[in-house]
């Protein structure tokens, strides 16, 4: 098929954008193709919502989560979420998670499938761990990377490592968006270093230095670093209420925290955790975009089989 991505901007490293730029290249290997300007589209694929749609071709939405914060206008910023889910062919959810909260706000689709994110087995195989004379002084390094706000639980994270980690660990914070309270708890831990915003591969050098990824964002569809991190080799440590523990893989350390009934909340104010209260995870979940790929190449052409059937039905009628 030859299809149109919607909505996604190859070039950013945001979490949407990232895993499209890896679902385009597997994609690929089973023989789509992504040429608006060569040939007419068979399929539009469309991440979060839609702004634009083709006549007379299917059209899939693939979403991780919707707005819920009522303190910023929740409903109209899911306006344009539901137009699409309602007019969708068929729905793609990254998790169990989130597929129960979408439900829960919009409803039940005529047509979905669960297909968490996966990571580029390919490249990651081409990277080498990060060394550095800075690193080697600490035995093991930690590591946790992500566009930081309140709801991502940086201080969290830095909590953990610091009640658990021994004493010649280090913990390695990337990423963007760090709060000023955020900066002068990392500025007086002598074991913490923020290290800034990477590119995907030195990610990847960092991740396989790495021997833990602490991710204990609350209510996170299915974080792709989670993904990437497993995929280098490290050991994930990560909350039970979100999509976290559905590809932190076997035996990952899960936080187990209060279940939230959906109802509008801050995601300003995340709740605090007890990490007494934490489990080895019994979920496991494949890595491989390919065979992530795969499933989204199924699904897909099930769409298209069906909006075919379809209309040529009404034609006939």
């Amino acid at each position: 098929m030859n299809i149109f991505l919607e909505n996604v901007s190859i070039k950013s490293n945001s979490g949407p954008n990232h895993f499209a730029r890896k679902l385009k290249k597997y994609l690929k290997k089973y023989g789509h193709t992504f040429e608006g300007r060569q040939k007419k589209f068979d399929l539009q694929l469309t991440f979060i919502e839609s702004t634009a749609y083709y006549r007379g071709i299917p059209r899939v939405q693939r979403l991780d989560g919707i707005y819920f914060d009522p303190t910023n206008n929740y409903v109209n910023k899911n306006r344009f979420i539901s137009d699409t889910y309602k007019a969708t062919d068929g729905v793609i959810f990254q998790s169990q998670y989130s597929k129960s909260l979408v439900e829960h706000y919009l409803g039940k689709h005529k047509k979905s499938i669960i297909i968490p994110n996966g990571a580029d087995i390919e490249l990651i195989d081409t990277i080498k761990p990060l060394e550095n004379d800075f690193i080697s002084r600490y035995k093991n390094i930690w590591c946790c990377a992500s566009a930081w706000r309140p709801v991502k639980r940086l201080s969290e994270n830095i909590r953990y490592f610091l009640e658990v980690s021994e004493k010649d660990d280090c913990l390695l914070i990337a990423g963007s968006n760090i709060s000023n309270e955020e900066a002068a708890l990392i500025e007086s831990e002598r074991r913490v270093y923020y290290i800034g915003q990477l590119d995907i591969e030195e990610l990847y050098s960092l991740f396989k230095a790495s021997k833990h990824f602490i991710h204990l964002a609350w209510v996170d569809p299915c974080p792709n670093v989670v993904i990437d991190a497993r995929a280098c080799g490290c050991h994930i440590i990560g909350a039970s209420m979100a999509g976290t523990k559905e590809i932190a893989g076997l035996g990952a350390t899960i936080v187990q925290e209060e279940q939230w009934d959906f109802n509008p909340v801050s995601v300003n104010h995340p709740p605090e955790l007890n990490f007494n209260n934490q489990y080895q995870n019994d979920v496991e979940s494949d890595l491989s975009m390919m065979d992530v790929a795969a499933a989204y190449s199924d699904f897909l052409k099930g769409c298209k089989e069906e909006y075919i059937y379809e209309h040529k039905n009404k034609k006939n009628r």
